[in-house]
């Protein structure tokens, strides 16, 4: 199934399993297993616990999911991670 297939769901990691596996719970209330999207692993992006993910899932089975996308958290102090300027 093509990524542009899938169903984007955002939610929270509340467990990190092994193997690069995660619990995610959706906005919508649904709690299920995602794995690290294939650039999210070649770049090393760490997921934590409490991270707000973007989550792409199959309409076939909807209990796993792609983890596609970490939110960046802003507190708007300033003093967050420094930006690289492009």
């Amino acid at each position: 199934m093509a990524r542009e297939d899938l169903i984007q769901l955002d939610g929270t990691v509340v467990e990190v399993l092994t193997d690069g596996n995660f619990r995610v719970n959706t906005d919508t209330g649904q709690s299920l297993l995602a794995r690290l999207a294939g650039k999210l692993r070649k770049f090393r992006i760490r997921v934590i616990l409490g991270d707000r993910v973007t989550v792409g899932v199959s309409p076939y089975d909807p209990t796993r999911g792609l983890i596609l996308h970490r939110h960046r958290e802003d507190d708007g102090s300033g003093f967050g991670p420094p930006r690289r300027k492009r």
